[in-house]
């Protein structure tokens, strides 16, 4: 049985992971616009899911409890260019391509650096979550922002629990996937409410 629920929990989270970024993706493209969507957001998110993807690496950590990693970060990447471009921000692409190459490599210098940057990376990843729903209170607007996507994001958070219990029982690990689950449902529900709100208005 637990053998079961473990590849359950890894195959869905990869098939949702592989496609996650769509829905935030495709309302972006159809409205030419960022509006309601945080770059700021994006960009801690990101450089939390460098940190974690560096550190399940450093420390050889099964592929299976990972591998939609490096898929969610393309597709992150992909979403930032196009918030660039719409916001006429296109410049700043080569400095953060810079900054997240440089400190990738930096990361695992030292022991010490990816522990470190392991125990920050909830608290950038819980960083990225907070600067969304400060732009959603502040605009009392979700705009562009797709509830389907973070509920996506609280679904991987809830799977990667059981799967790192199953496998790893890293608690900095399950630490940051408890506080980023509830983070996403947080999110989650202030989009809906904002949506709901403007229309019965």
């Amino acid at each position: 049985m637990a053998p079961t629920l473990l590849d359950l929990a890894h195959w869905s989270t990869w098939a949702v992971c592989a496609v996650i970024k769509l829905p935030q993706l495709a309302a972006v493209l159809a409205a030419r616009s960022a509006r309601g969507v945080s770059v700021g957001s994006l960009l801690l998110e990101l450089a939390g899911f460098l940190v974690f993807l560096r550190y399940q690496i450093y420390y050889g950590y099964p592929l299976q409890t990972y591998l939609e990693y490096p898929i969610i970060i393309a597709q992150d990447v992909i979403l930032l260019l196009f918030i660039l471009r719409f916001s006429g921000n296109m410049k700043r692409a080569l400095f953060y391509a810079v900054t997240f190459w440089g400190g990738w490599y930096m990361l695992t210098l030292r022991k010490w650096i990816i522990d470190l940057a392991m125990n920050l990376c909830t608290l950038i990843s819980a960083a990225s979550k907070l600067a969304q729903l400060r732009c959603l209170w502040q605009t009392k607007d979700s705009g562009q922002v797709s509830a389907l996507t973070w509920s996506m994001s609280a679904y991987t958070c809830a799977t990667r629990i059981v799967t790192t219990v199953m496998t790893t029982n890293d608690l900095a690990v399950l630490i940051r996937f408890i506080t980023m689950l509830i983070l996403n449902i947080w999110v989650t529900a202030t989009i809906l409410h904002y949506r709901k709100t403007k229309k019965t208005d």
